[in-house]
């Protein structure tokens, strides 16, 4: 990133937050202080926030096309602007869009799972077929972990309003962890010793267009 884009990029995170805010606040709040926003639809085409929220899908499709690192940079940003405990902010982040990392820890996978890569349609790596990938690390002995969600979150969701697709990942993870010979990749992201890998987001141009699955509303309960 270069030295003007560093410095205009708060400017830029400020002035999406502020737009969003204002939204959400015009939305739901009428001129009486009442609340008129009771109807879920009416909400989701009144309010950029909430539209990207339900637009979001998990995308395991990409185009061949790399991610600018200016925009990487841009959503790992909101990332860390989640909440935290006491702002303990207990989380490390590495972005890789490297090709050479990504296809050599695919190439381990494929030799202790070849069935599992051949058996899935048009595969290419083990980050679901993202051409990036933000790993998130917590420290090791298990605090912050919620933190890391809150932080997840807000990366996915800053992607989607820039047009990228995600898709959270756990199983990549397992296998650097489990398999000696990824201990190398490990290794390379330069994550402190007393923090361990939790999760990664593939990151890329999405190639598919997936419809929402069904949700179960009667989990949502108010309680008088």
């Amino acid at each position: 990133m270069n030295n003007q884009m560093k410095i205009m990029l708060p400017a830029i995170l400020f002035s999406m937050l502020t737009a969003t805010s204002i939204l959400f606040s015009s939305c739901c709040t009428s001129n009486d202080g009442s609340n008129p926003c009771t109807d879920s639809t009416k909400i989701a085409s009144e309010n950029v926030v909430i539209e990207t929220i339900m637009a979001r899908r998990s995308i395991r499709k990409y185009k061949d096309i790399p991610v600018e690192r200016e925009k990487l940079e841009a959503i790992a940003t909101c990332g860390i602007n989640a909440p935290s405990g006491m702002n303990m902010q207990p989380w490390q982040i590495r972005i890789v869009d490297n090709a050479e990392y990504i296809n050599g820890i695919t190439e381990l996978f494929k030799t202790s799972n070849p069935e599992m890569a051949k058996q899935e349609e048009g595969f290419k790596n083990i980050f679901r077929n993202a051409p990036a990938v933000i790993f998130i690390a917590s420290p090791s002995n298990g605090n912050g972990q919620l933190d890391c969600g809150l932080l997840g979150e807000n990366i996915i969701l800053a992607a989607q309003s820039m047009g990228l697709g995600t898709c959270c990942l756990g199983g990549p993870i397992h296998f650097m962890k489990s398999n000696p010979e990824a201990s190398q990749y490990i290794d390379r992201l330069n994550i402190p010793e007393d923090y361990s890998l939790l999760y990664a987001i593939g990151v890329g141009y999405p190639d598919e267009s997936p419809e929402a699955k069904p949700r179960d509303a009667s989990k949502v309960q108010f309680v008088d």
